[in-house]
């Protein structure tokens, strides 16, 4: 059975430390996913334009998302007007959706907010960061 390509979304800022802990469990043969970083601050550009592209490029290229809610998740970026959204997690979601891919939302704490654009669209919910969980909502997505 082939891998999942999962892109994670995260706040690179803030909670980059779960996103290196998904890359170690990527590194387990034994795992079944293939992750993919779709954070802004990994592409090496200023131009709004051409995040968007590279970020839609790599989410395209995945059939799941990982979106890590962290307590920054819903903060608007300074940039939101450029973006178009209240900041890059809530655009990575939205393309994630419009591409119908599978989306699990993780909250690392059940306080914090996830940008609107999870609620609604058949994600997969998780209140703690724990492979086991992640793993079943992973495979509880249908695709």
């Amino acid at each position: 059975m082939a891998k999942k390509k999962v892109c994670v979304s995260f706040d690179f800022e803030h909670d980059k430390s779960y996103y290196y802990l998904l890359e170690a469990w990527n590194s387990n043969p034994n795992i079944d996913f293939s992750i993919n970083d779709c954070t802004p601050s990994e592409i090496q550009s200023e131009s709004i334009s051409k995040i968007k592209q590279v970020l839609s490029t790599k989410i395209g290229q995945a059939n799941y998302m990982i979106a890590i809610i962290g307590k920054h998740s819903d903060d608007e970026h300074p940039d939101s007007e450029d973006i178009g959204y209240r900041n890059w997690q809530a655009y990575e979601i939205d393309k994630n959706h419009e591409k119908n891919n599978g989306l699990v939302v993780v909250k690392l704490n059940s306080s914090y907010t996830a940008p609107i654009e999870a609620y609604g669209i058949g994600a997969k919910w998780v209140n703690s960061f724990n492979l086991d969980d992640i793993l079943t909502a992973l495979n509880e997505l249908v695709k």
